[in-house]
């Protein structure tokens, strides 16, 4: 089995969860994918559709910018083929400020209820692409734009990254 990590990252918080994902699934103990080579991290512009051709699975994360994924991870998206990740485990991800953050700023809070953030979409369409959602799309808190990550994400996200590979096993 092979896994491919994709994120986009602004200010590098993004890239750190990314890379707790990818540690958290190539661990040996619960490992369903087998060896640790079976574990590779792109950031979005170093990655194309066609190179995730053979993968099991996929996790593609992103910042929450504007109320949605990146253009570079939604261009990504849009560029992989109908049905081209049939077979495909999928994750998504994104980073974000807490709901009581947002909820400081009435409009912001307002905003966020009509258009929501960007691991939703980022799921939704890897599963029109094909791909078996394995798990809820999931946020990562930042504490600030430029973050940095909150006490304790990097963690969730090595949980989060478990629990999806327990599943496969």
């Amino acid at each position: 089995m092979k896994a491919v990590v994709v994120y986009d990252s602004v200010f590098g918080n993004t890239g750190q969860i990314a890379q707790a994902v990818a540690q958290a699934i190539a661990q040996p103990a619960g490992n369903a994918l087998g060896s640790q080579e079976d574990v590779q991290t792109f950031q979005v512009g170093d990655v194309t559709p066609g190179q995730l051709t053979g993968v099991t699975m996929l996790v593609v994360g992103s910042p929450t910018r504007q109320f949605k994924a990146t253009p570079a991870t939604t261009r990504l998206l849009k560029g992989i083929p109908k049905n081209g990740l049939a077979g495909v485990k999928v994750a998504a991800f994104d980073t974000r400020f807490t709901v009581d953050e947002i909820e400081k700023v009435r409009i912001l809070a307002f905003f966020v209820k009509i258009f929501g953030y960007a691991a939703k979409p980022i799921a939704d369409s890897l599963e029109k692409k094909g791909g078996e959602l394995v798990a809820p799309p999931e946020g990562f808190f930042v504490a600030d734009v430029e973050g940095p990550l909150l006490d304790g994400e990097l963690e969730r996200a090595a949980d989060w990254a478990e629990r999806i590979t327990a599943r496969l096993a």
